[in-house]
């Protein structure tokens, strides 16, 4: 890769193994990612991105990469997480309310590393440094055609509930404190 900030191992770059034996280098995305992450949501089923954005969406466009992008560190932050071969095969994005006491999280995985325990991993990790910053609950906004996310989520400790004001939602959430929250 051409950037440094867009190598996989830069100094704020974590090491996260799957349950496949997968090892993942996540780190913060930057300014840098902004092509990196177009291509990554060009590698992303339609279906997806219909489950991650909650809208028919095609094509991942530069005002919402851009979004993705513009984070505080504290408040929001997205992660990328890449193969050993440089590959950038999952997108996390974590997003805490003013207060830092909920947050939302949403996981994306590139369309030909699925069932690899990428999503798991990333959101076991995102939950993880949720707790860090001291947040209280985590909450992911599912369709309800999406099986598999909310199974991951469930296997992870969270709890689901329906969304108010739409039934084609569900809300899934975790406690991060206490015996309920995801597994360390």
């Amino acid at each position: 890769m051409s950037s440094p900030s867009s190598e996989p191992s830069s100094p704020q770059a974590e090491i996260l193994t799957t349950g496949t034996g997968l090892r993942l280098h996540v780190r913060p995305a930057d300014a840098a990612d902004e092509a990196a992450l177009e291509t990554f949501f060009e590698n992303v089923t339609l279906e997806d991105l219909r489950f991650r954005f909650l809208s028919a969406v095609q094509h991942v466009g530069h005002d919402q990469i851009t979004a993705m992008l513009r984070t505080d560190r504290e408040q929001t932050v997205t992660l990328l997480a890449y193969e050993e071969s440089a590959a950038l095969v999952g997108v996390a994005m974590l997003a805490a309310d003013v207060q830092g006491e909920t947050a939302e999280v949403a996981v994306s995985v590139h369309r030909d590393r699925k069932a690899q325990g990428i999503g798991w991993s990333l959101l076991r990790h995102v939950a993880l440094l949720a707790r860090a910053r001291g947040i209280l609950r985590l909450q992911s906004i599912e369709s309800r055609d999406n099986h598999a996310a909310i199974e991951v989520e469930r296997d992870l400790g969270f709890t689901a509930r329906a969304c108010p004001g739409d039934p084609t939602l569900i809300l899934l959430e975790a406690d991060l404190v206490g015996d309920t929250a995801p597994e360390t």
